[in-house]
């Protein structure tokens, strides 16, 4: 699927945010590690591709030291310390996406040397009419991820035979429905299993280099712009959809139910946050219980095609490894299903509960 994103229709558009093999990732001043999650997934799936970040507040420090990953990949003061860059992703998603101005300066640098300029946030480059012009004078792209024109609601046609759709869904935003899915198809291709990612988010885009910001899609035509993806990938013999919010949160439940219906999946995996009682941003909100979850995910899924719940992704950030064993051991009797957290225990059981599933349905 391509993206919507050049400046105008006189410039020449990347064949893919691929393409871009010498990034700096611009997070702003001591950016928190919270709301830097698109530069941690960067460094994590695009390491080879990313020569620094810059941040003045961290400069001198190894992105290992800050972000616990990235290895020795520099954190520097600004862009004139970075040689030879094609683009400057924007590495930051916080809380209404609007850009700080520490981030925009660098981007105004960036802009007045050619360079292109990739961001995921709501607030919008093209919108910025110095920027456009700026940009208009030096050849610089302004790419808005999140930009698009999906204007076609879904058919509820169905999808080829022998395709298998895996759906992550979750009690709340952020706890790792991203990083599951693409975890799911590193270990699926290491098999030598035909595994396709589908990017629902503007991070998930920026790493594998396409895909429906499904935030952004105007409401109506949500389950027909990620309905579309999967046509085209259904060639595909297992498609990973990531998935986005909860359908129980107050503000994003109605991407997460177009999303789900969109993508018509088999198969879920429920992803949630030891610990986490709460919605996140809305401390009055109390988060449902792993049980209602499932039985509420696959009842609202199967209105489509019958769904269900194959395994359960377990984010154990903020346990000891002890309290993780044992918190695992214990859904895993309650559930019934397979439990593991990827980043302790890597994506395994999860892998195995799909190829399973492959198996039952089109043995």
């Amino acid at each position: 699927m391509k993206l919507e994103f050049d400046l105008d229709e006189q410039q020449t558009k990347p064949a893919s945010l691929l393409d871009y093999q010498r990034i700096a990732i611009a997070v702003g001043d001591g950016a928190p590690v919270a709301i830097s999650k698109t530069a941690m997934s960067l460094m994590r799936y695009r390491g080879e591709d990313i020569i620094a970040v810059i941040d003045a507040a961290n400069a001198g420090k190894s992105a290992q030291e800050v972000y616990r990953l990235g290895g020795t990949i520099p954190i520097v003061a600004s862009l004139s310390d970075v040689p030879d860059t094609d683009a400057i992703f924007v590495g930051i998603a916080p809380a209404g996406g609007v850009l700080p101005q520490s981030i925009r300066s660098v981007i105004a640098q960036g802009v007045d040397k050619g360079i292109d300029i990739v961001s995921g946030l709501h607030q919008f480059l093209i919108d910025d009419s110095e920027l456009v012009a700026a940009a208009r004078l030096s050849g610089s792209r302004l790419i808005d991820v999140r930009r698009n024109q999906y204007k076609k609601t879904a058919r509820g046609t169905g999808f080829r035979e022998g395709c298998l759709r895996i759906h992550t869904v979750g009690h709340d935003c952020a706890v790792g429905k991203m990083v599951v899915t693409l975890e799911l198809e590193r270990e699926l291709k290491q098999r030598g299993v035909d595994a396709q990612f589908l990017a629902t988010g503007q991070t998930g885009i920026m790493v594998s280099g396409r895909g429906v910001p499904v935030d952004c899609v105007v409401s109506d035509f949500v389950n027909g712009a990620v309905e579309e993806l999967v046509f085209q990938n259904e060639d595909h013999e297992i498609l990973l959809i990531e998935g986005q919010g909860s359908a129980t949160h107050p503000a994003f439940s109605a991407v997460t139910l177009g999303l789900l219906h969109g993508c018509a999946p088999q198969g879920l995996i429920l992803c949630y946050e030891v610990g986490r009682t709460v919605t996140m941003d809305y401390p009055h909100v109390p988060l449902m219980p792993l049980e209602y979850l499932r039985h509420l995910y696959e009842t609202i899924g199967s209105v489509r095609i019958p769904t269900k719940v194959i395994g359960i992704a377990m984010n154990s950030r903020y346990v000891t490894a002890e309290q993780a064993e044992a918190e695992k051991k214990l859904v895993e009797e309650s559930m019934g299903l397979p439990v593991c957290d990827v980043y302790r225990d890597g994506p395994t059981k999860l892998a195995d509960a799909v190829l399973k599933l492959k198996k039952e349905l089109f043995a």
